[in-house]
């Protein structure tokens, strides 16, 4: 970890809400005047679009039924973290963008399901923001995770995260429910073995639990909105964390555990601008001092 180029890591399967995860932090570095610099876990797989599809074909016929881009073999673990160290040692390092629809496509100048090339990070930047799926890895050759100095992960509960992703890929690419869950089952192994672990390396969990039956994801016809829900917030070290002053401020919020705190889904925002704003002060003022 770096005093003089702090990193901020946020880690979530794809569908937990890291994306606007990251416009909560976008608003943050804008009122406090923060400048970062921002990663795409994405701009990590090892493979393209069309690779990737090639990849699990040939696996497929190795009769391998859990080939994802979950796993090592199919990201690019040595570069982050190589990203990682080299932005805490010297404020810059490569990363690239994954170009998703014809949109970014008009953007980058790249065809969509592929990447753009490598570049260095903006100068000057305060910090260094990611968001993906491997922010704080750590695997037997790689330890993407020591490298962050403030770590979020970001995770619904299991059948949630069923629901949100059968809805998203039914509603937006024309996927069957039986091909969604059969890719659920395929990602299942490395899922297990290479996200969950992450978030006992976090520094701060939100957890998205529905207050409605969700019990056979399969057939849910609705994804449970925010008002439906509650966030479970853990906090790897609650020293110096207020929460007299965090339950004053979050109606309706309640302690779990002396490290937790359980709030309305709707409050989400609310919590975060409380908990991480103070947190990503206190990452600038500590650079600011070491410089």
């Amino acid at each position: 970890m770096s005093r003089r180029h702090p990193i901020i890591s946020v880690t979530g399967s794809s569908g937990a809400g890291t994306t606007s995860v990251k416009k909560t932090f976008e608003q943050i570095f804008r009122r406090e005047n923060v400048t970062a610099a921002f990663i795409e876990g994405d701009a990590f797989h090892r493979y393209d679009r069309a690779e990737m599809r090639q990849k699990m074909a040939e696996e497929a016929e190795r009769s391998n039924k859990h080939f994802s881009h979950f796993s090592p073999e199919t990201n690019l673990f040595e570069e982050l973290a190589k990203t990682f160290r080299e932005y805490g040692e010297t404020g810059t390092g490569m990363t690239r963008h994954y170009v998703h629809d014809a949109e970014e496509a008009a953007l980058y100048g790249a065809e969509p399901g592929t990447f753009t090339r490598w570049a260095p990070l903006p100068d000057n930047s305060e910090l260094l923001f990611y968001e993906g799926l491997h922010g704080a890895v750590v695997t037997e050759k790689v330890n993407v995770a020591q490298y962050a100095d403030l770590k979020i992960g970001v995770v619904p509960v299991i059948n949630l995260e069923w629901i949100q992703k059968l809805h998203r890929d039914r509603s937006d690419r024309g996927y069957s429910t039986e091909a969604v869950t059969d890719t659920i089952l395929r990602r299942m192994p490395d899922y297990v073995n290479y996200i969950c672990p992450q978030f006992t390396e976090t520094d701060i969990n939100f957890q998205r639990i529905p207050t409605v039956d969700t019990s056979n994801p399969f057939i849910a016809r609705w994804i449970p909105t925010p008002d439906e829900s509650m966030v479970v917030i853990r906090l790897r070290n609650p020293r110096g964390i207020d929460f007299p002053y965090l339950l004053s401020m979050i109606p309706h919020s309640f302690m779990s555990r002396a490290n937790s705190i359980v709030i309305p889904g709707s409050k989400l925002d609310l919590a975060m601008q409380l908990i991480l704003t103070p947190l990503i002060l206190q990452l600038i003022e500590r650079k600011r001092r070491s410089l």
